[in-house]
């Protein structure tokens, strides 16, 4: 902690306190997490939990220690991207290395950091350079580039075109139905509740028809609820598939 107060000054106790407060929000939010799981793991009570996260009462330094490493952050997680001198780098022109990344991660973190990179994937020179964008304003901000791993169970629908443990290469600066080139449809990795799934995608009557590639496997329909637009369910473009030799 005496690092970080010197790195970053503006930041103190109650600042993290609460951004810790306003990121188990956020877990909760997307489905991955909740007051009973986090009860079980910190072994607090669900009521001193509760009125810690609808900002009744504040947690003391242990009690923040236990649910971080519950929650496998650390306090660095919890400072605004700007000030992080260990966060991953924005992919650009010149970056050929991508983080492998947790489905939720892939989901909902506009920016990666440290401790939520599995490893890195190493790319040729020039693969990213050549994928074109085509993004909401929103997402715009966020890190482009993600990779994840694709399990047995979600890759079933789309074989042969995803073997079982493939790495999918998501571009979340591409979350337009347009397709990338014609006559050809675009392979998204979608937000399906709190899980990702690669599909095919459709819009139809104010819903995402998500088709596999395995014919064996059913049409998914996924409403857009109001407020949202389609590309708001749209993790990203699946830009590259490398399937396991």
């Amino acid at each position: 902690m005496p690092l970080l107060v010197a790195n970053y000054p503006q930041m103190n106790f109650t600042q993290m306190h609460e951004r810790l407060r306003l990121e188990l929000l956020r877990r909760i939010q997307r489905g991955t997490l909740s007051v009973s799981l986090l009860a079980r793991q910190t072994g607090f009570g669900q009521a001193h939990l509760s009125n810690f996260l609808h900002g009744r009462r504040q947690l003391s330094l242990e009690a923040m220690d236990r649910v971080l490493a519950a929650q496998h952050l650390v306090a660095g997680d919890l400072l605004p991207a700007t000030y992080q001198s260990g966060i991953l780098p924005q992919n650009n022109a010149e970056s050929s290395t991508v983080p492998l990344v947790s489905h939720a991660t892939a989901l909902f973190e506009p920016y990666v950091r440290p401790s939520a990179a599995q490893s890195m994937l190493h790319l040729p020179a020039g693969v990213l350079q050549s994928i074109r964008t085509r993004v909401s304003n929103p997402r715009r901000a966020w890190q482009r580039f993600v990779a994840v791993r694709i399990p047995t169970a979600d890759a079933l629908p789309m074989e042969p075109l995803v073997l079982p443990d493939a790495i999918a290469l998501i571009d979340r600066h591409y979350n337009s139905l347009m397709p990338y080139r014609p006559n050809r449809p675009n392979l998204y990795a979608v937000r399906h509740g709190s899980h990702l799934t690669l599909r095919y995608v459709d819009f139809i009557a104010n819903r995402l028809v998500l088709r596999p590639h395995n014919i064996a496997f059913p049409v998914d329909l996924l409403e857009v609820e109001p407020g949202e637009s389609p590309g708001d369910l749209l993790a990203g473009r699946v830009a590259l598939i490398l399937n396991e030799p």
